[in-house]
């Protein structure tokens, strides 16, 4: 039996295997520092452009940057300051008023008729009893010779019955007549005396009526617009009347004050017998005319506790005019050697009135005062501050007790060209 013997080829007949080629391989340790530097790149991109939106996004970019400086209460305040002086101050009274004429009369026809003519111009000034308008007067004329002629007849009735009653009084005496007859003539004398008085009792009245067909002014003052033209029917009864006058030269005003200042009107009143008064116009701006307070109201107004008061103006260059608005200033006594400072100087809080005073050392003290009148441009201290001392007037809003200020003078005027 044959055995298979299997036989390996000797060594140098087979061709040795080399070994394949490999590329180096990263080590390990080396992949995870790559990874940290990749995500610290992207966190860094991310940081920058959040930065970037963040300077975008805020207010004031691009600005310098610029030094602290030190709080505004550290460094000296500028301020403007004027000095409290001693003189007279005015008590005034400012109160709304109306221009009201002395006298203001509407001009009516005493007497009913056609007016024939209006004689005055509209707007001007008459004179008292200068002739302004005529009713026809021919109505009147006619029947002033109708009483005439009545009058004349009983004239002649009354001669005739005197002549008789001395007849009868001879034949009484002589006893040739019934004394009844000689009484009863006695009587018709008295009858005819009587018609007579009548007759010139007419007469008079139209003659009367013949002057009041010439319509006269009955003051002297300014006479307003035509109410009625010629060519209508006027009576005493028309509401509306020929033209209005009012008197301007003199002229008063009608103000009002409050009941808590009639004291010291009434004493001033008492003391002096008038009241000076300065009228301003509507705005209080313009200085109108000067005059007097002569009268005050029996009784103050329940309703509003006001009283009225009225002034007179001489009103020589008709600077007032009827039912115009103007601003009475009544003067009602004068403070001598008063404590006067700028009104401006004058605070108000907590303390109540206040003012800052500037030391010698440029620091300035909270002062409270008690305050007098005031007005707008000056205020009375009656305690607290004393002549002399200087007060701050512009500039105290910023201010506290024992701040330091720098005080600014005041701006030069501009000279005029």
């Amino acid at each position: 039996m044959d055995q298979h013997v299997t036989s390996k080829p000797p060594r140098s007949e087979v061709a040795p295997r080399e070994p394949a080629v490999r590329p180096p391989e990263t080590p390990p340790e080396t992949r995870p520092a790559s990874r940290k530097r990749r995500l610290a790149l992207g966190l860094a991109l991310v940081l920058l452009a959040g930065a970037g939106l963040g300077w975008w996004l805020k207010p004031g970019r691009g600005t310098h940057h610029r030094p602290a400086i030190a709080p505004a209460s550290a460094l000296p305040q500028p301020v403007r300051e004027a000095e409290a002086v001693s003189g007279d101050f005015p008590v005034t009274l400012t109160e709304l008023g109306t221009v009201t004429p002395v006298y203001t009369v509407t001009v009516i026809s005493q007497i009913a008729g056609y007016l024939m003519n209006v004689e005055f111009q509209e707007g001007q000034t008459v004179k008292q009893g200068q002739e302004i308008a005529l009713v026809d007067p021919r109505p009147y004329q006619v029947m002033l010779e109708q009483y005439e002629g009545q009058l004349a007849a009983d004239q002649a009735s009354l001669g005739q019955a005197r002549m008789d009653l001395e007849r009868y009084h001879t034949l009484n005496r002589q006893d040739s007549i019934a004394r009844q007859t000689y009484e009863d003539q006695v009587y018709v004398v008295k009858q005819y005396e009587g018609k007579v008085k009548v007759d010139q009792a007419q007469i008079d009245n139209a003659k009367l009526d013949l002057v009041y067909c010439h319509i006269v002014a009955p003051i002297t003052g300014l006479i307003g617009l035509r109410l009625v033209d010629p060519g209508n029917f006027v009576q005493p009864s028309s509401p509306t009347g020929v033209a209005v006058i009012a008197q301007i030269q003199p002229i008063t005003v009608i103000f009002t004050l409050p009941e808590d200042s009639v004291p010291e009107v009434l004493a001033g009143l008492k003391a002096s017998g008038a009241l000076q008064v300065a009228a301003f116009d509507r705005s209080d701006t313009q200085h109108l005319a000067d005059g007097t307070v002569y009268a005050i109201d029996s009784e103050i107004n329940t309703s509003t506790g006001m009283v009225n008061l009225r002034a007179m103006f001489a009103n020589k260059n008709t600077e007032l005019f009827p039912n115009q608005f103007v601003n009475a200033h009544l003067l009602v006594k004068t403070l001598h050697n008063a404590t006067l400072v700028p009104h401006a100087a004058v605070l108000t809080g907590a303390p109540g009135a206040y003012v800052y005073v500037v030391g010698p050392d440029n620091t300035v003290s909270m002062r409270p005062v008690t305050l007098g009148p005031q007005n707008k441009d000056q205020s009375v201290i009656t305690g607290g501050l004393k002549p002399g001392e200087h007060v701050v007037v512009d500039g105290a809003d910023r201010l506290r007790d024992g701040a330091k200020v720098t005080v600014l003078q005041p701006a030069a005027a501009t000279p005029a060209h």
